[in-house]
C-alpha cells in the first residue's frame, strides 16, 4: 500500500495511491488541521494518526511525504526554524521519527520537496501528461518551482532568484499584493482572493492582476527561453485568479516572441500526493 503525504505549515492531507488501467489516482484523500508550535511528539503523533486512518496495511505501508524546505529530503532530517512552524522539529530525523510511530521500517518512507511532488504528480496523471519539458509553479504565501525534463523532475528553488529590486518571491508570492494595493491604493488586504470578491473595485482588481501577470511573463521569460519549456503548470491558492493575470503574463511574453502554454492543475492537491507517493510507483 503507498500512501502519500502533503505536509505544509498548518494541515497535512493524504491519500491512498491506486493506478488501475494504466491511470493514476487518489483514494481515501483526507486531511487534518496540524498545530505547527506543538512538540516533536504531538506533531508526529498526529501526523501519524491521520496516515492510519487511511492505511490498514503496516509492515507493507509505503509513505511519500511532500515537505516544505528547508529540509534533507535525502536523509529525512528537518531542518525548518526560521520560516515560523514546526521549530521543535529541527535537526530531528523526521523518517525515523515516523517510522517508529507507524511501526514501519524507515527505509519505507521517502521524502521530496513539495514544488517537486506538484509537478511530478501532474506529469504523471494531470496537466502535464503530454509534455516531456515543463515547470511548474505554485503561487501562493511563498512561490514553489520546479522543471521537468523527460523522466526527471527536480526542485528549481526560484524562489530566491534574483529578480528586479530584489527575489521572486517578492514579485510573485501574497506579500507582493499586500504591498502594491496598500502603497498604490491605501487598502488592506489578505491576499489575491480579496481582489476577486464581488464587492471589489473591478478597475483596481482588473489593474494589479495585470502587473501581477507582467512580473510573471518577465521572471519567466529568461528561464523558458534557457531550458526551451513547452508548458508551464500553475497550482496554489494563486492560480484560482488565472483568467485575471495569465492574458497579460501572455502578452508579455509573446512580446519577445514566446508562445508559451500555461495549464492549471489538473489534480488540485491530490497531485502532491500523487508526485510524494509516485517515487514508489
Amino acid at each position: 500500500m503507498i500512501v502519500g503525504v502533503d505536509i505544509g505549515g498548518s494541515h497535512i492531507a493524504a491519500g491512498i495511491l491506486n493506478k488501475s488501467s494504466g491511470e493514476i489516482r487518489i483514494d481515501k484523500f483526507s486531511e487534518a488541521s496540524v498545530d505547527s508550535s506543538a512538540s516533536a511528539s504531538d506533531i508526529i503523533s498526529n501526523w501519524a494518526g491521520l496516515i492510519r486512518s487511511i492505511a490498514d496495511a503496516k509492515a507493507d505501508l509505503k509513505v511519500g511525504i511532500a515537505m516544505p524546505g528547508p529540509f534533507d529530503y535525502e536523509s529525512g532530517i528537518s531542518l525548518i526554524l526560521e520560516q515560523g512552524k514546526m521549530k521543535s522539529l529541527y535537526g530531528k530525523s523526521i523518517r525515523d521519527l515516523l517510522a517508529k510511530e507507524l511501526e514501519i521500517v524507515p527505509a519505507n518512507i521517502c521524502f521530496m520537496n513539495d514544488a517537486e511532488a506538484f509537478l511530478k504528480g501532474e506529469s504523471l496523471a494531470g496537466a502535464g501528461k503530454d509534455y516531456t519539458n515543463t515547470m511548474g509553479l505554485t503561487l501562493g504565501t511563498g512561490l514553489g518551482s520546479a522543471i521537468q525534463v523527460e523522466e526527471i523532475v527536480k526542485d528549481a528553488k526560484l524562489w530566491t532568484a534574483p529578480f528586479r529590486q530584489g527575489i521572486a518571491e517578492d514579485y510573485l508570492g501574497t506579500s507582493w499584493f499586500q504591498k502594491y494595493v496598500d502603497e498604490r491604493y491605501s487598502k488592506t488586504i489578505a491576499g489575491a482572493r480579496e481582489l476577486m470578491e464581488e464587492g471589489f473595485d473591478p478597475s483596481i482588481r482588473e489593474e494589479v492582476f495585470k502587473v501581477y501577470g507582467q512580473a510573471l511573463g518577465e521572471f519567466l521569460f529568461p528561464y523558458v527561453i534557457r531550458l526551451q519549456t513547452q508548458a508551464v503548470i500553475l497550482g496554489g491558492k494563486i492560480a484560482n485568479a488565472h483568467s485575471y493575470f495569465l492574458p497579460s503574463a501572455q502578452s508579455y511574453l509573446r512580446n519577445y516572441g514566446v508562445d508559451l502554454a500555461f495549464h492549471i492543475s489538473q489534480l488540485g492537491e491530490r497531485s502532491t500526493l500523487i508526485g510524494a507517493g509516485g517515487v514508489f510507483l
